[in-house]
């Protein structure tokens, strides 16, 4: 899952966006400010910044600016009402990647972003995870197992995804809730129970692979 810093002042539309973004599988942390953008950025090291360029306290020129003092790498599209030549020029010249003017649809934001993560190397190459003898592919969200294929949910193949990668360290219960279930009111701890579950069940086929519930804490994977 990548991380987004969506730096964006009007807030109904920063939810519509941050909503539609987190539908197609990124992680987004909004800001309303440059100053909130500069603190977050140093804080949470995100893979890409979607940056509203006329804000207030800190437009997105300068936030670019700084933002490239210190980082050279992070991608960085702008998100502009200004189509002036010399606006644009301005942008890339502070260290933009690119530019979507507003107003924008939301599939050609999810387009450049991808874009912008590939060229930078960040891209969606890293899809395959392997424990024991079964395959993730966290794109078309499959689990195989020999000539089996299970088709999984979003959610079931990002937290096995997870799990995967945190082998033989355990994930907090709080922060699997966090990142998959922040903006569900409706989804509980026992929830998240059921879903592992049905990881559990999925992977019942190698008697090798553990899923331990540490108690009041999170879950390990583990392969004996």
């Amino acid at each position: 899952m990548y991380n987004i810093l969506y730096v964006e002042d009007e807030e109904s539309l920063a939810m519509i966006v941050s909503d539609s973004l987190e539908a197609h599988g990124f992680m987004v942390r909004h800001v309303l400010n440059g100053q909130q953008a500069l603190l977050f950025h140093g804080k949470y090291k995100p893979d890409i910044v979607v940056l509203d360029v006329m804000m207030p306290l800190m437009d997105g020129f300068t936030v670019a600016k700084e933002i490239r003092k210190t980082d050279l790498h992070t991608p960085i599209i702008f998100l502009t009402a200004l189509t002036q030549t010399e606006d644009l020029v301005k942008g890339f010249k502070l260290g933009a990647n690119d530019y979507v003017r507003k107003p924008f649809k939301i599939e050609e934001l999810i387009v450049r972003i991808e874009a912008a993560l590939k060229k930078s190397g960040q891209g969606m190459s890293e899809s395959k995870f392997v424990v024991g003898n079964f395959t993730l592919d966290t794109v078309k969200n499959l689990l195989s197992h020999g000539d089996s294929i299970e088709k999984l949910s979003y959610r079931e193949a990002e937290l096995l995804k997870r799990l995967i990668e945190s082998k033989d360290k355990v994930l907090p219960r709080d922060e699997i809730i966090r990142t998959y279930w922040s903006n569900d009111t409706y989804f509980t701890g026992r929830s998240l129970d059921v879903f592992i579950s049905r990881i559990r069940k999925y992977l019942s086929a190698d008697e090798r692979i553990k899923i331990t519930n540490i108690r009041g804490v999170g879950y390990m994977l583990s392969l004996d």
